[in-house]
């Protein structure tokens, strides 16, 4: 169990490290997107460049033992802006990925079916860290995602919940009670029964 109030070393990261991440990210994307067949080799390739593996390892936290509310801003794809605070009321569940992510990949099934169980009482989003547009559209096209994503290739979303994402540990879920608390994290692909429970208990 983690501390919450205990930063690791990856929640000490600078903002200057945070946006160097996001800024190699966009490299990446441009020299990805500059290819005759970018959309196929983003959204099917599954080269996981960047990544650096989680073992799916799953953190809870206690109501005792929760951080302060958590803050963010985002943009989704159609430009419109969200904040933490306007989903305040019901769970959220935050998927870190991009389309290029093999695990990403594997794991989008299971949070389809997670969204068409829980879509009613959960707030869903993707913080797509990498990707553009059009990019990230085909890989939701692929995986039949009908969740919106925050387009994050700068960091920002990523930054702002530093404390308990680490920096590129793509896919990271988190999942946010209904005060704005993180309730648990899952660091790498996740099992779908698992975060099932984790869902079910943060609308308690």
């Amino acid at each position: 169990m983690l501390n919450p109030h205990q930063k690791t070393p990856e929640q000490r990261l600078s903002r200057r490290h945070l946006l160097s991440f996001g800024a190699a990210a966009g490299v990446l994307t441009l020299n990805a997107c500059s290819s005759s067949d970018s959309l196929s080799a983003q959204a099917d390739a599954g080269d996981s460049k960047g990544y650096i593996a989680g073992d799916g390892s799953v953190t809870e936290f206690p109501p005792e033992k929760r951080t302060e509310p958590v803050h963010f801003t985002g943009t989704l794809y159609d430009g419109t802006e969200i904040t933490a605070e306007s989903l305040r009321g019901k769970p959220i569940l935050l998927n870190f990925w991009y389309a290029g992510c093999a695990p990403c990949r594997a794991e989008a099934p299971a949070l389809v079916k997670l969204h068409k169980k829980f879509a009613d009482k959960v707030h869903f989003y993707g913080v797509n860290v990498r990707d553009e547009k059009a990019t990230a559209e085909a890989f939701e096209r692929r995986f039949s995602v009908e969740y919106p994503s925050f387009e994050d290739s700068t960091g920002k979303v990523l930054y702002e919940l530093s404390q308990v994402v680490p920096a590129q540990a793509v896919p990271t879920t988190l999942i946010i009670d209904t005060q704005g608390r993180v309730t648990s994290r899952v660091l790498g692909q996740i099992d779908e029964s698992i975060v099932r429970t984790l869902l079910e208990d943060a609308q308690k």
